[in-house]
C-alpha cells in the first residue's frame, strides 16, 4: 500500500485523496501549515502563488519523495497568460527548488468534477504525467490506475510547459463558459 499526502484541502485535493482511497492506498490530508509528511507520494494541492509557501514550510521534508505539482502558473490579475518563462515551467521551477525530490507535473489538465466522475464526457478521465523519474511516474500511475483513471506517460519534465498551457487552456474556455467544469480535455486511442 502506498501513502498519498495532499497539501491542499480544496476541490482538487478531496477528488485527488478520492481517487487514492479508491484505489485501496492510503491518503493523508494535510494543510499548508508545518505538519510532518509521511506520504512516499506528496500532491500539492494549492494554487500556483502558494509553491514558494510550500517549500521554505515542507522543503526539507520533501526530499526523496514523489512530489507532484497540479499547479497551472496562471497570471490571476488578467488571466491572459503564464507567468512562467516561455521556454519553463512551474514544475521545472519548482524541480529547481527541491534538488532532492522528484518532481512530477500531473493532475493540471483535469478538473475536480471529471476526477470525481472518472469521465469526460464518453471517455475514461486521461491523467497526463510528465516527468525526468521513469520509477515515480509509474509509482503515480500504478497508484492512480488503481483509483479508476486513465494514466499516460507525457514524456519528460520538459514536457510539463506543454501540459501547464493545456490547462490555461482549458480554464480559459471554462471560465467563459465555452466548456463546462464537468468537461475538459480526452484521449482515446
Amino acid at each position: 500500500m502506498t501513502t498519498v499526502s495532499i497539501i491542499g484541502n480544496g476541490n482538487m485535493g478531496t477528488a485527488i485523496g478520492a481517487l487514492v482511497t479508491e484505489g485501496g492506498n492510503a491518503v493523508e490530508h494535510l494543510g499548508r501549515g508545518a505538519a510532518p509528511i509521511s506520504g512516499e507520494i506528496v500532491v500539492l494541492a494549492v494554487p500556483h502563488p502558494a509553491l514558494a509557501e510550500v517549500v521554505a514550510v515542507h522543503g526539507p521534508q520533501l526530499a526523496g519523495k514523489v512530489v507532484i505539482d497540479i499547479t497551472n502558473p496562471l497570471d490571476f490579475a488578467t488571466f491572459d497568460g503564464l507567468v512562467v518563462d516561455a521556454d519553463g515551467s512551474a514544475a521545472a521551477d519548482l524541480a529547481a527548488a527541491l534538488p532532492e525530490s522528484r518532481v512530477l507535473k500531473a493532475f493540471n489538465t483535469n478538473f475536480a468534477a471529471t476526477l470525481a466522475a472518472k469521465r469526460v464526457g464518453e471517455a475514461q478521465t486521461t491523467v497526463l504525467v510528465s516527468g525526468d523519474d521513469d520509477e515515480a511516474k509509474q509509482l503515480v500511475a500504478d497508484v492512480f490506475t488503481a483509483g479508476g483513471v486513465k494514466v499516460i506517460d507525457a514524456g519528460a519534465l520538459k514536457r510539463a510547459r506543454e501540459l501547464e498551457a493545456i490547462g490555461f487552456l482549458q480554464l480559459t474556455l471554462a471560465v467563459q463558459e465555452k466548456t463546462s467544469w464537468t468537461g475538459g480535455f480526452s484521449l482515446s486511442a
